[in-house]
């Protein structure tokens, strides 16, 4: 995988990344499945735009290592491996932990942790177990955010979408999910009345035990 690059003398988007962020939340959420092919006439009349730009798109989402070209069969979604995960959880728990204790507790994130467990809330209650995933994905976001920085949160983008993947391959989101609702609201709860530290401690673990479910889960999956 690898981070998007920034530039500070430009600030707005091209089009190509404009459309290669649609597709990357598209991931985050759920709508598209790893190993899933995607064509390029489809593609291209549904985000409305040419085939030259949606070639870019590709090459953007090829390069950060979320699909790949194969020849003589397009381009597809990728499908996260077992090292893949194990990698994706080492570098969560090197970004979120310190964000986290080292934040202000009413630095403005910390609505978007607030939203981020009102979402799943609800969603458990509809048992819409999809919508459960992307909230945590946006609790996640957040806690990111409370570090200031684009580049981290741009990295954990690419980070939460090849998470996702490999959370669509599993056949009990509940499973995955649930646990996880309570524990948010846990971390939220220590971290806005100031417990930082405790919370940092609490997310870690929390990370390992995540990882450690996943993996148990996608090995028999997998095998």
């Amino acid at each position: 995988m690898q981070s998007r690059n920034f530039s500070s003398t430009s600030t707005s988007l091209s089009l190509a990344d404009t459309v290669a962020n649609t597709i990357r939340q598209q991931l985050i959420h759920g709508e598209l499945r790893a190993g899933q092919r995607l064509s390029e006439a489809a593609l291209s009349q549904q985000l409305d735009i040419s085939r030259n730009t949606l070639r870019e798109v590709f090459r953007i989402l090829i390069k950060e290592g979320l699909l790949r070209h194969e020849p003589n069969r397009g381009v597809s979604v990728v499908i996260p491996s077992i090292a893949d995960i194990i990698d994706i959880y080492r570098v969560r728990r090197l970004i979120e932990c310190p964000a986290l204790e080292k934040a202000w507790p009413l630095h403005p994130a910390h609505k978007r942790m607030r939203q981020g467990v009102e979402d799943a809330q609800h969603a458990r209650e509809a048992k819409d177990w999809r919508r459960v995933g992307s909230a945590n994905m946006a609790f996640h976001a957040a806690i990111v955010a409370l570090s200031d920085s684009d580049r981290l949160s741009a990295m954990f983008e690419d980070l939460a979408a090849e998470l996702r993947l490999a959370f669509g391959m599993l056949d009990d989101p509940e499973y995955l999910h649930a646990p996880y609702v309570d524990l948010n609201a846990r971390l939220l709860k220590m971290f806005i009345e100031g417990q930082t530290t405790a919370a940092a401690r609490e997310l870690e673990n929390y990370l390992v035990q995540s990882e450690r479910m996943v993996l148990a889960v996608y090995a028999r999956h997998t095998t």
